[in-house]
């Protein structure tokens, strides 16, 4: 390579690595306060009604689960949101757990399969992985076929999978991204 190519090369690279750097920043500037400061147990603050997305009000996104465009996952509500631009609410649905929870707090999509075989034995679909615990990767995914919801009161096979219906699989596998954003509420 010529030395003005090996220059050419350093720019373009420097040039690259500041714009991300200044997406990163702009990204998280405009998360809000309350979900980025750190509760004394190491978890990110952040809140949430005592139970929502229960009855008549599930399709109302919940306050305090921060702005722009993010999945929202209620632990108590076992409900997920996806929120589009303007907080406008794209679905709703419920969810089944597995045994192993994320902490509140806001995460990214980290990685994708198309299919793979979840920690249960159960052919799955459209993972969508956004954090781990204790080496248990956490994220929503749906069961290939004819498969029966998870029953996961009754093994002690440690699974962070998060089950959707197929229809609503196919829709977050289209919405979630690589770095989308994931909050994740009590």
């Amino acid at each position: 390579m010529a030395p003005s190519s090996a220059g050419f090369v350093t720019a373009l690279t420097t040039a690259a690595l500041a714009t991300v750097g200044f997406l990163g920043y702009q990204a998280y500037a405009a998360v809000p306060a309350h979900l980025t400061k750190a509760r004394t147990n190491g978890t990110p603050a952040i809140t949430a009604p005592k139970a929502p997305g229960g009855g008549k009000n599930a399709a109302l996104l919940p306050p305090g689960s921060g702005t722009g465009a993010r999945v929202v996952y209620s632990l108590r509500g076992h409900r997920v949101w996806l929120v589009g631009l303007g907080d406008k609410v794209i679905r709703t649905f419920k969810v089944t757990p597995g045994n192993i929870a994320p902490a509140p707090g806001v995460y990214a999509v980290t990685s994708r399969s198309n299919a793979v075989t979840g920690t249960d034995g159960t052919p799955i679909e459209h993972v969508v992985r956004f954090t781990s615990v204790d080496g248990v990767a956490i994220g929503f995914s749906t069961a290939v076929g004819d498969a029966a919801p998870p029953d996961f009161t009754t093994t002690t096979v440690r699974t962070g999978g998060i089950r959707e219906s197929r229809a609503d699989g196919d829709v977050m596998w289209t919405f979630a991204t690589i770095g989308a954003t994931v909050a994740v509420i009590p």
